[in-house]
């Protein structure tokens, strides 16, 4: 039996709260895993894992053996990163999340031009419209917008975003313009979502932060629909600048509640906390950081 490999199985178990998201992340069936740990049990004489079918939890000699393996294959990955560092050029592969929009029109072609760069590098890029767990999903970078919570994860911040309301000329000669954020109650409002229901835009009003709760009559969970509805004079809706700059300056979408405008939401990356990045984590990293486009901006 490699003990490495057992080690690693059980931390993966753990980390990612099942057999089977483990034998996901290490690329190996779930018979395999589960005789792995089986055998690891069998070896060292004592039951480090208790299973259920809906969950699995450490027992008191596990909750040990876990923490002293997790050390264990941290100075092991350690020194590894070290060799590795020694190389000239990155290599290996990385798998990297992002919202669907900016990681579509924005990092896509960032990572083209970083694959060109380094030849040995391969990337999975996952456009998803969720927040994903790095650990359990087995994510090396997740590029995510918005205001985050406090964790363990290195965060490096790329930009910010503004968030315009806008409409077509058209729809504003035939409705009017609203005045303030409550005026849009009153008009067809295009809100772009992942959940059916209300959508919350937020604003600043009166120095503070202020909700106001919208029934789109278009609800959708493609921005370029919406934005599409907008220029068509379907209604009011609220993109990211950067990305309706072409229809404000062309005339197409006129900005509305400019004074309202709230704080500027932010782009951020995140990555686990090592003593020791990685050099392909490195140098992705590094080089997103350098090339990103400041996307509010032009």
């Amino acid at each position: 039996m490699d003990r490495l490999e057992a080690m690693a199985a059980l931390v993966r178990a753990v980390e990612s709260g099942s057999l089977s998201a483990a034998a996901r992340a290490m690329s190996k069936s779930v018979t395999a895993v589960s005789r792995t740990i089986a055998a690891l049990e069998a070896e060292l004489g004592v039951s480090l894992l208790r299973r259920t079918t809906r969950s699995l939890s450490l027992t008191e000699p596990g909750q040990l053996f876990y923490a002293r393996s997790k050390a264990i294959l941290g100075d092991v990955g350690e020194l590894e990163l070290a060799l590795a560092s020694t190389r000239s050029e990155p290599t290996g592969r990385l798998r990297v999340s992002a919202p669907t929009l900016i990681g579509r029109l924005v990092l896509a072609p960032l990572i083209t031009a970083f694959l060109a760069r380094y030849p040995a590098m391969s990337v999975d890029l996952i456009l998803l419209d969720r927040a994903v767990n790095l650990i359990k999903e087995d994510i090396d970078l997740s590029v995510r917008i918005g205001h985050l919570p406090d964790s363990d994860l290195v965060v490096r911040k790329l930009d910010d975003i503004d968030l315009t309301v806008c409409a077509s000329p058209g729809y504003l000669a035939r409705r009017g313009a609203p005045s303030r954020p409550e005026d849009l109650r009153a008009h067809d409002c295009l809100t772009f979502s992942e959940s059916a229901g209300p959508v919350d835009w937020r604003f600043q009003m009166d120095g503070r932060s202020r909700t106001i709760r919208l029934t789109g009559r278009l609800s959708v969970n493609d921005l370029d629909v919406a934005v599409a509805g907008a220029r068509d004079g379907l209604g009011i809706t609220r993109a990211p600048s950067w990305y309706v700059a072409d229809d404000l300056r062309a005339g197409r979408l006129q900005a509305l509640l400019g004074a309202y405008q709230r704080d500027p939401t932010p782009v951020q990356m995140l990555f686990p906390q090592t003593r020791m990045v990685s050099p392909k984590l490195r140098s992705f990293v590094d080089y997103v950081a350098t090339e990103w486009p400041r996307i509010d901006e032009g």
